[in-house]
């Protein structure tokens, strides 16, 4: 009989876990998954963390040899119907030789450890922006002279997770005891009660407890609704957890009440922890019967740490709810001062709690502060819906603290919860304008608490989220917030403290440095009846980004004499000549106005914030980048002055350029576009970036930015599937 080729192809008889030692350097041994001996039910299942390799024992029936056998892991997402390697969904990888073959942090990879007999050892390392889920995983090996191969499959999915330990990875946290307390700790303090009398109480988060895990990844994908394809995106996931952990529109994990009665289920002040709530949830997969605030945010806090994104609980004390978006807690009263409840829809809670996740914000660009990673707050607690679901976060909290309600998610309604000013106004009817009778504007926002790291005591973190309390910071921040806020309120609160006299700056959007540029100030007269003269001045200096180094460009004096309901416009003309030599970096203004009205005691001053946009750098490639070939780049700039540029210099970085490009320019002419072209060889498929900054005497601070997508070499393509479906070898995975 002849000797069958097949019966040559390695074999793998079984699969080694090495739980013990994975558990140990994934920090992930305490999960029930990984502790579960099979005698009495099911076999442990292997948890572990992207971005870092795990250890895998196979036994197979001879010796591997390097020398004639190839080895290829196919991974695919657990009950994905279609996984697409497109998608990141579907992945594979072929065995290399050695082990230093697997370092890229951004690549699916594996290698072979030692070969020792029968018995052959490799080292698994999922992407460090892997998807977050289960994953099945199956081993092609065949003879590298013939095409016939063998599989084997793993007989469970394993858990992949966000791994803070891992640089890479968006959620990584440096540091130790914040991460250990905020990843590893099982227990913590949530402070409730009221902004003079703080109470803690203690509740377990229970995130590798029974059946937790499991039902954190079931409310992310099946309530949460989110696609295999983004779980492995920490900011998108910790949105849908938001969403989740409530049940108004989503069937979601548990069922707000505040009504008093609680009969029918739990009601909130019973809960000690989060490990029954979801456990219920696992098993019948209806809404947990009750919750309120702070067990909402403990829930969350759970599934957020089971996955692996640090997370903390937060407790604001004197909380606002903003239902208008106006920034301000707002209260009607009628003629006689009452208090009118049927047109009052704000709220101040005594306290409110929700949660702090930590990652990174590539989403939200760098800032004049810096960048927006770190802590990002999230809210289960179902108070206004946001893009059609009751959720909220994540937020950047330094983004609140600065007062960047534009910036995604939600960041409006949380810095109104630590920041509202409470407002009173007196309504006498819709045919007549509001007036404002009084504010209150530290009333808002007080020991904002969480747990101590490493200690049973309580962290205020107040001072990360606003300025203090009656420093100028914090008014100023107010001021800029409700300068962005899309409502009638805050317009009305930043523009006319009561009187008939309405004030307005008109500035255009989008002027370019080298242009002169004009501040219009609308004057109103709204009495029907009284003509009024008003007296003033605009205002214009260049400031420096953080408001400091003030320097005075030009004052325009003004006397305007209005008749009833009518207007007039105040223009002042700033040339190039005027601010050029003055302008601080960044290219700021600060456009003022004072005035007062003749024969009354009111007084009006306000002030904006004003730019000149300065140019962005072109960039350009020639053809679509392809991993390891070289491509052409060209970056242009043309100058925008009225003057010539000197000593003129590009500095280019990106995916693979090993060293900053330096291009100089002696003199850059008027209306002269400079162009710079070089070659730039992407070190591998997916996603790229390439950034340059122009700097001269005359202008600086200039910027411009591509990201690429890099197509995989030819070579790179590791197999076809019976549909003819590539997968390809690729180090960043949509």
């Amino acid at each position: 009989m002849e000797h069958s080729p097949s019966s040559d192809v390695l074999t793998i008889k079984s699969v080694d876990l090495c739980i013990e030692e994975n558990g140990k350097s994934h920090h992930t041994k305490r999960y029930e998954l990984m502790t579960r001996d099979g005698q009495y039910g099911a076999p442990a299942a292997l948890v572990i963390r992207r971005g870092q390799a795990f250890r895998l024992r196979l036994t197979c029936d001879r010796p591997f040899d390097r020398s004639r056998d190839a080895m290829s892991l196919i991974f695919t997402v657990d009950q994905d119907e279609r996984p697409t390697h497109g998608h990141g969904s579907l992945v594979g990888v072929a065995l290399q030789q050695y082990r230093h073959m697997i370092e890229d942090p951004l690549e699916w990879a594996a290698a072979i450890d030692f070969v020792s007999g029968d018995v052959l050892e490799i080292l698994v390392k999922p992407a460090a922006n892997a998807l977050v889920t289960k994953w099945k995983l199956d081993f092609d090996t065949k003879l590298l002279s013939e095409g016939f191969g063998k599989s084997y499959s793993l007989p469970q999915p394993f858990y992949l997770l966000f791994n803070p330990w891992c640089k890479d990875d968006q959620v990584y946290l440096e540091d130790k005891a914040l991460r250990d307390e905020c990843v590893m700790n099982d227990t913590t303090l949530i402070w409730r009660g009221s902004y003079n009398r703080l109470r803690p109480s203690v509740w377990k988060f229970g995130q590798f407890d029974k059946h937790v895990l499991d039902c954190a990844l079931l409310l992310i994908a099946k309530v949460g609704k989110v696609s295999a394809t983004h779980r492995g995106d920490p900011i998108l996931v910790c949105r849908a957890i938001s969403a989740a952990v409530n049940s108004p529109d989503d069937d979601g994990a548990l069922l707000g009440n505040w009504s008093g009665d609680f009969s029918g289920g739990i009601a909130p002040t019973k809960w000690v922890g989060s490990v029954e709530i979801l456990q219920q949830f696992y098993k019948k997969q209806k809404p947990v019967k009750f919750a309120q605030c702070w067990v909402f945010a403990g829930v969350v806090s759970t599934i957020a740490r089971a996955i692996g994104i640090p997370s903390r609980v937060i407790t604001n004390y004197s909380s606002a709810h903003d239902t208008q978006a106006s920034l301000t807690v707002d209260y009607f009263v009628d003629k006689n001062g009452k208090i009118m409840e049927e047109m009052n829809s704000d709220s101040i809670w005594n306290y409110h709690v929700w949660n702090e996740v930590w990652m990174q914000r590539p989403d939200l660009g760098i800032g004049s502060d810096g960048d927006y990673g770190g802590w990002q707050a999230i809210d289960a607690t179902p108070q206004e819906m946001s893009d059609g679901m009751f959720r909220c976060g994540p937020a950047s909290v330094l983004a609140v603290k600065l007062g960047e309600i534009a910036k995604p998610y939600d960041n409006n309604f949380l810095f109104a919860e630590v920041n509202a000013d409470k407002v009173f106004w007196r309504y006498t009817g819709p045919a007549h304008p509001l007036k404002l009778i009084r504010k209150d504007v530290f009333g808002i926002g007080h020991f904002i608490s969480t747990k101590a790291v490493g200690k049973w005591e309580r962290e205020d973190v107040t001072s990360s989220y606003k300025f203090a309390e009656k420093s100028q910071e914090e008014r100023d921040t107010m001021l800029k917030a409700l300068k962005q806020a899309n409502s009638a309120f805050s317009r009305y609160y930043l523009n006319e403290d009561f009187n008939e006299v309405y004030f307005n700056f008109e500035l255009r959007d989008d002027i370019k440095i080298g242009e002169a540029f004009s501040v219009i100030l609308q004057i109103k007269n709204r009495s029907s009846e009284t003509p009024h003269t008003i007296n003033g001045y605009l205002n214009v200096e260049t400031v420096l980004y953080t408001g400091k180094q003030r320097e005075f460009v030009k004052k325009h004096p003004f006397t305007v004499n209005l008749d009833p309901a009518s207007e007039e416009f105040i223009r002042m003309e700033v040339s190039f000549d005027e601010y050029y030599k003055k302008l601080r970096d960044q290219a700021a203004f600060n456009i003022s106005c004072f005035a007062t009205v003749e024969n009354t005691d009111y007084e009006f001053f306000a002030q904006d914030d004003f730019r000149v946009r300065k140019p962005d750098i072109k960039i350009k490639l020639a053809d679509t980048p392809v991993s390891q070939s070289p491509v052409e780049v060209t970056i242009a700039l043309l100058n925008p002055l009225p003057i010539p540029l000197r000593k003129g210099i590009f500095h280019v970085e990106g995916s693979g350029i090993e060293k900053p490009l330096i291009f100089k320019h002696p003199e850059v002419a008027v209306d002269e576009t400079i162009n710079n072209i070089f070659v730039l060889t992407p070190p591998f498929a997916g996603r790229g970036t390439i950034a340059a900054k122009f700097t001269s005497r005359e202008l600086d601070d200039v910027d411009g930015f591509v990201a690429f997508e890099a197509k995989p070499r030819s070579e790179d393509v590791l197999m076809e599937t019976s549909d003819n479906e590539v997968i390809e070898r690729t180090d960043i995975i949509d």
